[in-house]
């Protein structure tokens, strides 16, 4: 609802212009951090709320824009879920994080980590002898 009445106060329907006009200097920061990581093909892991609705005005702006991002963690904040729902991102972790830092990626860095270390060091079929309808 603030948010709502901030947008209608300033007449503002570009999700950029909404940033610039409801969200602070950090906000502005993060969102051009992401950005410029999809411009540099840099994998980004978005941590909690605040991250969120920084990289939300991004994927509004721009669908497709957070392809290069995944979702830490769901923050034990209440409109946490709503917003990764309206970027189209899964978390990796529901753990009721609030501590902020960077924790909850911090945790799920070793989640991807390993996800990429099972990838990689997967045998195909061939490798390890498993014959086509077998698995």
């Amino acid at each position: 609802d603030v948010v709502a009445s901030g947008l209608a106060l300033h007449e503002v329907s570009d999700p950029l212009e909404a940033l610039r006009c409801l969200g602070g200097r950090e906000l502005a920061a993060m969102a051009g951090a992401i950005a410029a990581a999809r411009a540099h093909r840099i994998p980004v892991i978005l941590d909690g709320f605040i991250c969120t609705a920084a990289a939300a005005t991004l994927e509004k702006s721009v669908p497709g824009a957070l392809d290069h991002a995944v979702a830490g963690h769901l923050s034990a904040e209440d409109a946490h879920r709503k917003m990764l729902d309206g970027i189209g991102k899964e978390p990796l972790l529901q753990l009721g994080l609030r501590l902020g830092e960077g924790s909850g990626a911090a945790l799920a860095i070793g989640v991807l980590k390993g996800a990429i270390a099972c990838h990689s060091g997967m045998a195909t079929f061939a490798e390890a002898g498993v014959a086509a309808g077998e698995a």
